[in-house]
């Protein structure tokens, strides 16, 4: 376990996830390990094979929680199925996503996902469960998400979000992500993402 403040460059290198936070004016605020990263009170979880099964079953209690009202039921369920299952983030993770689960304590209490992209980080899943919103716990992960965009060399962090899930899309403005344009795609089935594409520069 390392503890990391402005200066302690010696450290930087064996602590990937984190060394791009290494500013923060609280020692205290930050405790790195191998695939961990701790900001305050919640802890970043690397997601291994080992977790799959955890995260696939934590993404579909919150889709189904959160979703309807949004999107039909069915829509849930198919992409769910589609992007969330354990097959899919598996081959996902193949291909180099990366899977965060998030603790409060020692509680799970949400996830995120991220993609590296040439020049911009794709911040592809951002999720906490309900009971633990509007504690700031939002805007601690895409503190996160951003300092390991940081990490990675990558200028901004870039997501889609859907144009009518409005609580979400006035976080993401609070965080500083600006809209930069709307697209739809067609994911199959008859269904479409109806999204706003978001930035923030880092």
């Amino acid at each position: 376990v390392y503890r990391i403040c402005a200066g302690k460059k010696r450290f930087l290198r064996k602590i990937p996830l984190c060394s791009a936070l290494s500013n923060a004016e609280n020692c205290d605020r930050l405790i790195n390990t191998e695939r961990m990263c701790i900001i305050m009170e919640l802890t970043f979880q690397q997601v291994t094979d080992t977790e799959i099964e955890t995260l696939a079953a934590l993404a579909d209690e919150i889709w189904h929680e959160f979703f309807p009202g949004i999107i039909s039921d069915a829509q849930v369920d198919y992409m769910v199925e589609k992007f969330q299952s354990a097959p899919a983030m598996r081959q996902q993770i193949a291909e180099g996503y990366r899977y965060y689960l998030v603790y409060a304590g020692a509680e799970l209490i949400g996830y995120t996902g991220v993609h590296p992209e040439e020049e911009l980080l794709f911040l592809s899943k951002l999720y906490l469960k309900k009971q633990h919103r509007g504690h700031g716990y939002g805007r601690k992960m895409i503190e996160f998400v951003a300092g390991l965009a940081r990490e990675l060399g990558k200028s901004g962090v870039y997501l889609t979000v859907n144009r009518y899930n409005e609580n979400t899309i006035a976080v993401y403005h609070a965080t500083g992500f600006e809209t930069v344009r709307t697209q739809v795609a067609d994911i199959g089935n008859g269904y479409v993402m109806d999204d706003y594409v978001m930035q923030l520069a880092v």
